[in-house]
């Protein structure tokens, strides 16, 4: 670094990158979003590392397809661009658990972004199994790996300097040379605890570009000037608007920030979907999970298609910059056409394949049962004389309640709803089906398990003898199997059907006329779909489908009656007020 630019080969050299997250795009799309951010003008890629991704128990740290982080380099440096890496550990991203995986959490006594040794023994493992991809791919090996991100947004979180000295110990230890940062938002609490001497500071903001730069020059007096997020767009919560920002008023903040000299990364260039159930949620006394899509209002949008907003900023950046004279093409509109779902079978019909029942004689959580997402069943044995009334200290997240097979409510966290009314003189099978609809990604509740928390009460008494299991609603083997022609079922089921198609492209499943559920697609989780809105669509990238017969497997959990699966020209992302 000099004293007001960074240096790339002695020169001075601006980093004009954008963010996209491996994790949350096809692999066999990464070459086509990696070329569209150069030819937009930018010249450097940035990601996070979502070590909750890679090594969902601990020992196990997978890079295969969608994980493959190292050719994910690979294709950046190809295109002739540098990459900013972004390893955490924790990265909050609106991914589930901010990154952090959540066998962490099992021992109550690991003390997460903090300077404790169980913790910083895990980091420690974490970092070695990434060496081998990051290390020899560093900019003075030959690679594209130009900057690496010491945690993430610290000083809105704690002030434990030992912690960021240790992280940064680790990964010199590894072998990482390149420059280390920091980001923080551009208040002065935020950008002093949330770094140390020794890691340049930078800012996350999406507006009042110079103001902001400003008071980062204060905490940063040399060295180079950077947004290492610069929000162009934001995320959605189920329940809630779908978001989106003035194209000119973000290509004006750009243009400002630019105009400085200062360097930036684009958040998000390209956001992608959270597909299965990787998306986080976000509870400041109100429990808001994220929706599936990650479209993030971004320049490049869900399905990779270049906006509005793509063309105003590539505007803004030729005005500093080199761009391309090369411009991508967007996508033609995707058929529609519509699936009969004609087969199903009733997830009750096959839980004892999708599980392990135990017995306890409490509610355990999801994770107690080693499961850490997804569903888990609870099913206890009552017989209640007069009203019967059950009541749970919290669920975490939504519970559907049947008695004897028969849907009697929903306990929701999103409403602070704990109890409901069962009929008078109970006497039979209670089940409690649990969704975790996504952990927390930001602030003091990362880590908490999911399932029923606490004691379940049934008459103001409490509930014991239970028998409980984490259900893999993805064994479509097991799916299969028990699929029939369809008749008339009330209860949580799956529905399926085939379609041909004359070549793969992408597509997009109209869900509006569903109720809650999750969808795949010859095997891919495209992930979940909620009438509460905004989003009603869900994106179905070509590399998934394949020329001929197609199948696709609806988990519809309210039981709404039979439709037809719909897919639509576009993205339907949802109202953007009330």
């Amino acid at each position: 670094m000099g004293d007001e630019d960074f240096l790339l080969d002695g020169r001075p050299h601006r980093i004009l990158s954008g963010a996209l997250h491996y994790f949350r795009v096809h692999p066999d799309q990464w070459a086509d979003r990696i070329r569209k951010a150069r030819l937009m003008g930018l010249n450097t890629i940035e990601t996070y590392v979502a070590w909750n991704a890679h090594a969902p128990e601990r020992g196990v740290f997978d890079t295969s397809g969608g994980l493959d982080l190292g050719r994910f380099l690979d294709l950046i440096a190809a295109e002739g661009m540098h990459a900013i890496v972004r390893p955490g550990p924790y990265i909050c991203a609106e991914w589930t658990n901010g990154g952090l995986p959540a066998w962490l959490f099992q021992d109550p006594s690991v003390g997460v972004r903090s300077f404790e040794p169980q913790y910083l023994a895990a980091i420690e493992e974490y970092l070695q199994a990434l060496a081998p991809i990051l290390v020899p791919r560093q900019i003075d090996r030959g690679g594209p790996i130009v900057l690496v991100q010491i945690e993430n947004e610290y000083g809105a979180y704690g002030d434990d300097a030992r912690y960021l000295e240790r992280l940064v110990e680790l990964n010199r230890a590894i072998g990482l040379t390149v420059p280390f940062t920091t980001v923080d938002q551009p208040t002065a609490e935020m950008l002093e605890a949330g770094s140390i001497p020794g890691l340049h500071k930078t800012a996350s903001f999406g507006s009042r570009s110079l103001e902001r730069l400003a008071t980062l020059r204060t905490h940063q007096p040399d060295g180079p000037l950077m947004c290492s997020e610069f929000w162009d767009g934001w995320f959605d919560h189920w329940g809630a608007h779908h978001h989106t920002t003035d194209v000119s008023q973000a290509a004006g903040e750009l243009d400002d920030l630019l105009a400085t000299g200062a360097s930036v990364n684009l958040y998000m260039f390209h956001g992608g979907t959270n597909f299965g159930f990787t998306n986080g949620a976000n509870d400041k006394g109100v429990f808001q999970p994220l929706v599936t899509s990650y479209d993030y209002d971004a320049p490049l949008d869900e399905a990779g298609n270049p906006t509005a907003k793509y063309w105003a900023m590539r505007d803004v950046i030729a005005q500093y910059a080199p761009v391309p004279e090369e411009r991508p093409s967007a996508g033609s509109p995707a058929p529609r056409f519509e699936v009969e779902l004609d087969r199903a079978a009733a997830l009750f019909d096959v839980v004892e394949s999708l599980g392990t029942f135990t017995a306890h004689d409490h509610p355990p959580t999801m994770d107690e049962l080693g499961q850490y997402e997804g569903f888990i069943l609870y099913r206890a044995e009552i017989d209640c004389v007069g009203p019967a009334v059950l009541e749970v200290d919290e669920v975490r997240d939504r519970a559907q309640v049947f008695f004897e097979g028969d849907g009697i409510g929903v306990l929701a966290r999103t409403h602070h709803v704990h109890s409901l009314s069962l009929p008078r003189d109970a006497r039979g099978t209670v089940d409690l089906l649990v969704e975790d609809q996504g952990r927390v990604n930001y602030g003091s509740r990362i880590g908490e398990p999911k399932g029923l928390i606490g004691a379940v009460r049934l008459c103001g008494e409490p509930l014991g003898r239970w028998r409980a299991a984490g259900l893999d609603v993805g064994r479509l083997d097991v799916v299969r199997r028990a699929l029939r022609p369809v008749a008339p079922i009330s209860g949580p089921s799956y529905r399926a059907g085939t379609f041909s198609l004359d070549e793969s492209r992408d597509l997009f499943l109209d869900t509006s006329g569903w109720g809650k559920g999750v969808v795949w697609v010859n095997g891919f989780s495209l992930g979940r779909y909620w009438s509460a809105g905004p989003q009603r669509s869900l994106y179905v990238p070509a590399p998934v489908l394949r020329a001929g017969e197609n199948e696709i497997i609806v988990l519809e959990l309210n039981g709404v009656p039979h439709r037809p699966a719909v897919f639509t020209e576009g993205l339907e992302l949802g109202h953007t007020e009330f």
